[in-house]
């Protein structure tokens, strides 16, 4: 390097783009008392509906149609669908279990994304990331279960505005800037959907609404934190993979390793993601992400950490918020974590 490039190295440093940008995003602030704090909590769940953007109303709940039904031995399997009163329908799938139980715990599972826009709902019948097929897993311990496919995905790929021959990432771009034309995004769509599922799961006369879980990996965690904080119905949930915090995917210019369907306008005039999962302080949570996620770069998971610590200390519920971070490990859903995903779910749901 000759020396009038050195020093021009030396004196103008290249800057990455957060430095560029002086990203500046308001601090969580964490007050002394519950009481304070539940106060602060229904004005973050307020802005949250509020970025969102203009969300139509959603029904009470939704009116279902039941397409079958079908005896798969150990358990009893119901497909169906509802309009979400917003030009979609929305289809689905409810297991239960044959135990001879009246009333079952359930879980809400989220499918993920990774590219599988054909998958969706289907995965909990396979062992495509997952170390067992989830279906048989959960309905052999006894759980109720139910997934439904997000936009884009499984029996919704090509139902988007660009017709039935676009699919995949270029649909999901399509329906993005369709739904910004009317004020809102699909991320917000997608959990307004995934909200009106829970309605229905919860209005079924098989579940014992005490003990309702979500859980799912990747775009599925996303998803299970998402429900967890605006509906406190939820008891329980186990998230692998996507413990992302904003400002550290920025930093470490990682944006692109997340879907168009991640980003909402707005959220980060207000507070990071740390403020999205403070909403679900006091009830019990596992995060489960490995040190090797592009995704999820682990800085950010320790500042998530150590805000939640805070605040489910203030609650004296210590040990209701359990996060792993695993060595040497890629966005993956490995054994281990599914063991402990089934082993936390057998310990909170009873």
């Amino acid at each position: 390097m000759s020396k009038i490039l050195y020093l021009a190295a030396f004196l103008f440093p290249v800057l990455t783009f957060a430095q560029q940008v002086n990203l500046r995003v308001p601090e969580l602030t964490i007050p002394a008392t519950v009481a304070e704090w539940k106060a602060q909590r229904k004005t973050i769940r307020e802005t949250l509906w509020s970025a969102m953007g203009d969300l139509p109303p959603r029904p009470k709940v939704p009116a279902v149609q039941i397409l079958s039904r079908e005896d798969k031995g150990s358990y009893v399997l119901e497909k169906f669908q509802f309009d979400n009163e917003a030009g979609a329908v929305v289809p689905g799938y409810f297991l239960i279990p044959k135990n001879g139980k009246s009333k079952h715990p359930a879980i809400y599972y989220c499918h993920w994304h990774g590219g599988n826009y054909d998958l969706g709902k289907n995965e909990i019948f396979t062992t495509h990331h997952t170390p067992q097929i989830p279906a048989e897993a959960l309905t052999r311990l006894g759980y109720a279960v139910i997934a439904i496919d997000t936009y884009c995905f499984g029996e919704r790929s090509g139902k988007g505005p660009g017709g039935p021959e676009e699919t995949g990432s270029a649909e999901e771009l399509s329906t993005s800037k369709y739904e910004l034309w009317f004020g809102r995004s699909l991320w917000g769509m997608m959990v307004r959907d995934d909200l009106m599922a829970l309605e229905y799961l919860f209005s079924r006369p098989e579940i014992d609404v005490t003990n309702v879980a979500a859980t799912g990996i990747s775009m599925g965690a996303t998803r299970t934190w998402w429900m967890m904080a605006l509906d406190e119905r939820i008891k329980t949930g186990v998230a692998v993979g996507c413990l992302t915090r904003y400002q550290d995917l920025i930093a470490e210019q990682k944006l692109k390793y997340h879907g168009i369907y991640y980003f909402m306008p707005g959220v980060l005039k207000y507070f990071d993601s740390e403020g999205i999962i403070s909403l679900i302080a006091p009830r019990p949570v596992l995060f489960m992400t490995g040190d090797e996620d592009p995704g999820s770069p682990v800085n950010g998971i320790l500042k998530i950490e150590e805000v939640l610590k805070r605040i489910y200390a203030l609650h004296g519920a210590e040990a209701e918020f359990k996060n792993i971070i695993y060595p040497n490990t890629a966005h993956v859903y490995t054994p281990v974590m599914w063991e402990n995903m089934l082993q936390w779910m057998q310990s909170q749901l009873k």
